[in-house]
């Protein structure tokens, strides 16, 4: 690509060499898996009977092992809105794949938590490890070697990180990623967040509020505000893993349909049996990763992702880090501004131009890799494109050649800002991630006496009684991977948003998460090494001095941390499953790589 970025190529050629030995032995991997289980006849003859015997009509085409057979890794459950309208997937899939003379088998189903259903409360612990339980339930459904390609049905925070990092173990099989879309609008952001901060005031009640956030979350479909479940969306199309522009089409709709048959039309199109055929191992490269970086960034997503994606990468062999990400918000610029880094929602977002805009206006500046495979046939070219309905038929046009909105997308030429938003900072407190995007200038850097805290809980309590009407740094931590989980932290943002408010310096540091619905207020998150890996946060006293900037890229303290002993690690936590995850907990990696232990003890 003649017009490419040369820091762009610079990071990319980077990761290229840096895992020239991982990506090696994962290709390797991947070679002998498609010799060894090219196809179902390897399988003796009771094994394949058990693998076909409740198929019904599709038995004979099983059983001859000349069909493709499409095999689906469903994340469905009704509790969460997001997959509840996968409930009907497979039955149309089926009879989609039988229109190609293909079939298709539910492979197996993985669990599904809602983070904003357990947001706050004791379930949120589980949440990060969830990811790799559901990569290990994506590997025990494609276990049986039934299949010639996968069909993958989730969207939200850690199901579609897992189901992709399972997946990728299978790389021989060529993959589809299939989304259900966002819920329709419901009330403004700006309306629900001033009731969460009128709550948070005291000055609404329990029955204001849930009326309010019932107006917001309203229907099947993803939560509308760009979080984690939608920088989810946003990659697949980076990386080319999904139809064209299929992301933020709403559930329910007859163009929703057509891209759920399109998707299981071109998964049986790229198998092996045919002639395009697309293994995963082969769409997903390091220009495929470096694409989905560039996406995070211009559209200003999920700082999950500064953890999902080396999980990610390290499954495909593929080693990237915090630096890249840096190194790559200094050319790659905000070009959109999504809620809660601007006042629309994703389908406003879709509406003004959406993915196929930003695919373009990225490609065009020379920000992302156009020569990666893809699903798609036409490589990145064809996720310019938006899908539209032309009578019964489905069809792509060119994104339009102006934002239908430019106080939510514009071109690279005019950007929202310069940089992707998503900064590196490092010290003698260790490395962080400080989200830039929705933060204003003036308080990127922020210096002022700290206040600590083990729990997010401990946070409220001082908020209420008017300890923290100051300025100040809250630092909270015991909350990494090897502590409890590393839940997110989303209890914190109402109560320094208003301290903020009130013309107060405010910041966090934290060993924690916020993800994508981290807002105004500047925070160094994910900071590693975690406090019970015997990090710098561990030594932290109330009143040591904290620097926190975006601008130069630091965290520190002026306080002399070496005389100290590190503060106690809080006892296990105990019910709601928790001591179940003690493994995950105390095999976990750090953020930087991931925080999977999956990862670390498989040896990836």
């Amino acid at each position: 690509m003649s017009n490419l970025n040369p820091v762009v190529e610079r990071v990319t050629q980077r990761i290229v060499e840096r895992s020239r030995p991982t990506r090696q032995r994962y290709l390797d991997m991947v070679a002998r898996e498609a010799d060894r289980h090219s196809d179902r006849s390897f399988l003796s003859c009771s094994n394949l009977a058990h693998g076909f015997a409740a198929s019904g009509e599709d038995k004979p085409a099983i059983a001859s092992g000349r069909a493709i057979n499409l095999g689906i890794v469903t994340a469905y459950n009704d509790m969460l809105s997001a997959h509840q309208p996968y409930g009907r997937y497979p039955e149309q899939m089926k009879l989609f794949s039988r229109e190609v003379g293909a079939t298709a088998q539910v492979a197996g189903g993985v669990p599904a938590m809602c983070d904003g259903v357990t947001q706050g409360f004791d379930g949120m612990e589980l949440s990060l490890f969830s990811r790799d339980i559901i990569a290990l339930s994506t590997a025990v459904a494609l276990s049986h070697a039934m299949f010639d390609g996968m069909a993958m049905l989730g969207i939200c925070d850690k199901i579609v990180p897992g189901l992709f990092i399972g997946a990728m173990r299978f790389g021989h099989l060529p993959a589809v990623f299939v989304p259900a879309g966002p819920m329709p609008t419901g009330i403004s952001n700006k309306e629900k967040q001033k009731v969460r901060q009128l709550y948070a005031e005291g000055k609404v009640g329990r029955e204001e509020l849930l009326a309010s956030e019932s107006a917001s979350y309203h229907a099947p479909g993803t939560c509308t505000f760009y979080g984690t479940a939608n920088s989810n969306q946003m990659m697949m199309e980076m990386m080319g893993l999904h139809v064209p522009n299929a992301a933020f089409v709403t559930p329910n709709t007859p163009l929703r349909q057509a891209l759920t048959r399109a998707a299981t039309h071109r998964l049986a199109a790229i198998t092996r049996k045919g002639e395009d055929y697309r293994p995963m191992a082969q769409v997903v490269n390091e220009k495929a990763i470096v694409n989905a970086i560039a996406g995070l960034l211009a559209t200003g997503g999920s700082t999950n992702h500064a953890i999902h994606l080396p999980a990610m990468a390290r499954a495909g062999g593929i080693l990237i880090d915090w630096e890249d990400f840096d190194e790559l918000s200094s050319v790659v610029p905000l070009i959109t501004r999504v809620y809660p880094n601007g006042s629309g929602d994703v389908n406003h977002f879709h509406a003004a131009g959406g993915m196929a805009w930003v695919v373009r206006e990225l490609l065009g500046a020379g920000l992302a890799h156009a020569d990666i495979p893809t699903i798609a046939e036409g490589g990145m070219a064809a996720y310019e494109q938006a899908p539209v309905l032309m009578g019964e038929a489905l069809a792509w046009t060119a994104a339009p050649a102006e934002s239908g909105d430019d106080a939510m997308l514009r071109p690279v030429a005019n950007p929202f800002l310069p940089d992707g938003g998503m900064r590196l900072v490092q010290g003698n407190l260790g490395r962080g991630t400080f989200k830039t995007s929705a933060v204003d200038k003036e308080r990127w850097t922020i210096e002022a006496p700290c206040r600590v805290f083990d729990t997010q809980e401990g946070v409220a309590q001082a908020f209420k009684a008017g300890e923290l009407d100051r300025d100040v740094v809250v630092v909270v931590r015991f909350q990494g991977p090897r502590a409890n989980g590393m839940p997110e932290l989303h209890k914190l943002t109402p109560p320094l948003g208003v301290l903020q408010d009130r013309g107060h310096k405010v910041a966090l540091v934290t060993d924690g998460r916020m993800s994508g619905a981290s807002g105004k207020v500047p925070a160094a998150i994910h900071v590693t090494p975690e406090a019970l890996a015997d990090g710098p946060l561990a030594y932290l006293r109330d009143g040591d001095v904290v620097r926190l900037s975006a601008d130069d890229g630091t965290i520190s303290t002026t306080a002399d941390l070496a005389g100290r002993d590190p503060a106690p690690a809080p006892a296990p936590a105990f019910g709601m499953g928790r001591e179940l995850f003690a493994m995950f907990r105390a095999n976990a990696g750090g953020a930087e790589q991931g925080g999977s232990s999956m990862l670390e003890l498989a040896g990836l």
